[in-house]
């Protein structure tokens, strides 16, 4: 137990390390799962826009982690749907992309928590441990 408790933070350097070396083809994952998902309903994604701002989080279970990203969403009405004519349709919406790492792999779900910070996201998910990573871990994410 003591040598899982001094390796702990050593997990999720690694963690963070592979996150930003895989970080373009997540990114490309994480957009075909969500522009596949029919949610929102009645919307089509037409652009991501990623943004700086992450957050690591360890999970309850060991050696698991979830990284909360920042991102802007723009869509469009689905022709012929319920929210085609609606005028907020365009407003840009501004939420976190959530991204898993088990097993020695990042993966993600294609889900996004609409308005909420990436702090505020893993603060919210109660399996959830915000960690606090050295200073240049804002380059996990850009």
């Amino acid at each position: 137990m003591f040598s899982r408790l001094l390796s702990t933070e050593s997990d999720a350097d690694r963690a963070a390390r592979r996150f930003h070396k895989h970080r373009q083809l997540l990114r490309t994952q994480f957009l075909q799962m969500a522009t596949t998902s029919g949610r929102p309903r009645g919307l089509r994604w037409s652009r991501c826009e990623w943004l700086s701002e992450c957050v690591l989080a360890r999970d309850s279970e060991p050696g698991q982690f979830s990284l909360f990203t920042g991102v802007n969403v723009w869509f469009e009405a689905i022709e012929g749907g319920d929210m085609e004519g609606v005028e907020a349709v365009s407003m840009v919406r501004d939420g976190c992309a959530v991204f898993h790492y088990r097993n020695g792999r990042w993966g993600s779900g294609g889900r996004v928590l609409f308005n909420m910070s990436p702090l505020r996201a893993a603060e919210a998910m109660s399996e959830c441990t915000p960690i606090v990573l050295p200073d240049n871990a804002g380059e996990q994410c850009s």
